[in-house]
């Protein structure tokens, strides 16, 4: 989420207000709507349908927000006045210490006064429990006691055929773990021993054996009085085209069911057991109950232990996420074999707002990296995105747990990248910009790509990032070639890398509010007025100050190529200083958001904090700045008048010294404050790693 930016105050309810406007709106969008954006609106009108504003008003009456907020909070008993409707608590959403979050159940609505996040009754499930608007309006209309209008009778007949299609699903489900539990089942069991899967995961995801004959599926379900159209329909069956009889879809495979988001058997995944056989993996077709595109494995499983833990992690097969679940790492699920989605994606950001997708190490991998990079950036919205672990050379996640267990798994995820990293790595690495020309087709290059983000803040907060890269980039390629041992040469006069400033006034914070723009370039932009209006003491931050402000406001019609010769030498020397992380080392990391400089000056970076608190740290120490200066020019027009000064003057001039000590007292206490939550991050942070290691 971008710091300081409501999670969205407008709640479901005003949204299925919106969709229910006359057909003079769908018109409007349908001609003014890009197409991707038309399927969307439609795909989500057709739901909305279904729940008319008075049935959600009908719900929101029935039953008390408070009741249903209740399930994830502590009220705070100083605060709430429950017999006024007025409730509070520390909110679900983010860390905090005092209770900033307020239900109001008169009006049925959320806020949290600290992060943002505010809406109704549906969007608060939506939120926490990652469910579908009309799966949240299901489960709403139940607890309240409110029925559900019936659909048309088309829709009627498609979901019962449905129905049908899924208690197919489902007998072919017992089938199978009946088959893997039997005598045949003897050499399924033994490779399952081999990949070390216990009985209770087997049990969990419902392993299970599809034999060795052409219709042993088919015999069985004939049996049971399902007609062969219908095993055809549910992708159970193939039939030949030259007329042949049907036959198993699944021979001799190790089976693994592939359930929707309600835990119903859809479709099914399957492994071969034969050394030669091919494919290795084999999927269900597309059926009326599964999409291949828009599924999740494990889904219905990782809702719950994603909210709790606050991330989601995507592994490339589905082996590999049951492995990832049995080491105890829940909030596991992976896709089914094709390129990312719209609909995935979605769905993956219900779980948490930036999931991390595990890729192998090999070149494979970082082509599928960099096939869902394209996938995802038209998709990115202010405060979703995603972040790509890169395994060890030729191991998966299986392979990774299986030799080192799950603190080496969850060592490597901890190293993720964030997307925009990996965007970057894929530009530049090897890239040759020797010549202005191809400066200017890496510049372009880039800026296609982001050009390609629907959402305007991201899209602007990822040109602002690419500016100050590609600004460093160029610059160190201007420093000369690197000598044998990887150093690079320094150009004639150019300062060396770090330059060593005498602490001034306020030199730290200073130096740490230079460090903060540039590493959080959301909070930047949106206080880009308040900050080019302070005087640094620093003449070396003033100056970073100064190019950093122009950098962004001014560059909009002109190259970073044509452009960064004319920044001020000691630009870099503080950017390479904030953005090198020198922990991690060689080049990669040049340009890692972990940099060691920062964190080292603010160490409860280090331990993950909320937006909502590093963004209550940075106004502070704009606040500081801003009452230092006001302090330096009171002194200054003191000293100015003190050969001629009047009792008026004089007091007008202890009245603002009182004002100063009365700001500054405050100032001391919010650092006290965020002091005192700095360390119960650290105390979370370090709780929740022993947790996990254990």
């Amino acid at each position: 989420m971008a710091f300081g930016e409501a999670r969205g105050s407008r709640s479901w309810a005003s949204v299925a207000f919106v969709f229910s406007f006359p057909a003079i709106l769908c018109a409007y969008i349908c001609r003014n709507v890009p197409t991707g954006a038309k399927l969307v609106f439609c795909s989500f009108k057709m739901r909305l349908m279904r729940f008319p504003p008075s049935l959600l008003d009908d719900i929101r009456t029935r039953l008390p927000l408070s009741e249903v907020v209740g399930r994830r909070v502590t009220w705070d008993r100083r605060k709430t006045q429950a017999s006024r409707g007025d409730y509070w608590a520390c909110c679900p959403f983010h860390q905090e210490k005092t209770p900033s979050f307020h239900v109001d159940d008169r009006r049925g609505h959320y806020k949290c006064f600290g992060c943002g996040a505010s809406g109704d009754h549906f969007r608060f499930l939506t939120e926490t429990e990652g469910l579908s608007f009309p799966e949240a309006v299901e489960q709403l209309a139940q607890a309240a006691g409110v029925p559900l209008p019936k659909p048309d009778p088309r829709a009627e007949e498609r979901q019962q055929r449905r129905a049908g299609l899924a208690e197919v699903c489902e007998m072919a489900a017992r089938f199978f773990e009946r088959e893997l539990y039997g005598p045949a089942g003897q050499a399924a069991r033994t490779y399952l021993e081999r990949r070390k899967l216990t009985n209770d995961t087997l049990r969990e995801f419902r392993f299970g054996l599809a034999p060795n004959a052409r219709d042993g599926l088919k015999r069985h379900l004939l049996e049971r009085g399902v007609d062969e159209a219908t095993m055809v329909e549910a992708g159970l069956l193939i039939r030949p085209d030259n007329g042949r009889p049907t036959y198993d879809r699944f021979r001799n495979r190790v089976i693994i069911p592939i359930q929707d988001d309600r835990g119903n058997v859809v479709a099914f995944g399957g492994r071969t057991l034969d050394p030669d056989g091919q494919p290795k993996y084999l999927n269900s077709s597309e059926t009326p109950l599964f999409h291949k595109g828009s599924m999740l494995f494990n889904l219905h499983r990782a809702r719950q232990p994603a909210f709790e833990a606050g991330q989601a992690i995507v592994t490339e097969g589905y082996l590999d996420a049951i492995a990832v679940y049995q080491a105890g790492i829940r909030h596991v699920v992976a896709s089914l074999g094709t390129a990312f989605t719209e609909d995935q994606i979605a769905r993956m950001w219900r779980l948490a707002p930036e999931p991390i997708i595990c890729f192998d190490g090999d070149q494979a991998g970082v082509s599928a990296a960099n096939r869902a990079v394209d996938r995802i950036l038209p998709t990115l919205k202010s405060g979703y995105s995603f972040q790509f672990a890169f395994l060890p050379d030729g191991k998966d996640p299986d392979d990774l747990i299986q030799s080192g267990g799950r603190d080496a798994f969850l060592a490597e995820t901890g190293k993720a990248q964030p997307l925009s990293q990996v965007m970057w790595q894929r530009e530049v690495t090897d890239r040759d910009i020797a010549t202005p020309e191809r400066k200017a087709a890496l510049e372009k290059s880039l800026y296609d790509l982001i050009e390609t983000i629907r959402d305007e803040r991201v899209r602007r907060r990822y040109q602002l990032e690419i500016r100050l890269k590609l600004s460093n980039l160029f610059w160190e390629a201007s420093r000369g070639p690197r000598d044998g041992k990887g150093r690079e040469g320094a150009r004639t006069g150019a300062l060396p890398q770090r330059i060593e400033t005498p602490h001034g006034p306020q030199f730290s914070t200073e130096r740490t509010v230079c460090g903060l723009c540039t590493r959080y370039l959301d909070l930047f932009e949106k206080n880009v007025e308040r900050i080019a209006r302070l005087r640094f003491n620093d003449d070396l931050h003033e100056g970073f100050k100064a190019e950093l402000c122009r950098l962004a406001v001014d560059l909009d019609d002109e190259t970073v190529a044509s452009f960064f010769e004319t920044l001020d030498p000691r630009f870099y020397e503080i950017l390479n200083e904030v953005m090198v992380d020198r922990a991690q080392g060689g080049e990669a990391a040049r340009f890692h958001p972990n940099w060691t400089r920062l964190s080292e000056r603010l160490q409860v970076l280090n331990f993950n904090p909320s937006s909502d608190f590093i963004e209550r740290c940075f106004e502070l120490f704009l606040d500081e700045l801003e009452l230092g200066q006001l302090e330096r020019e009171m002194d200054q027009e003191l000293e100015a008048s003190l050969e001629d000064i009047d009792e008026q003057s004089w007091q007008r001039i202890q009245a603002l010294k009182r004002e100063v000590m009365r700001r500054r007292e405050e100032l001391g206490r919010r650092d006290h404050d965020l002091a005192e939550e700095a360390r119960s991050i650290r105390t979370a942070h370090k709780a929740n790693g022993m947790r996990k290691a254990g």
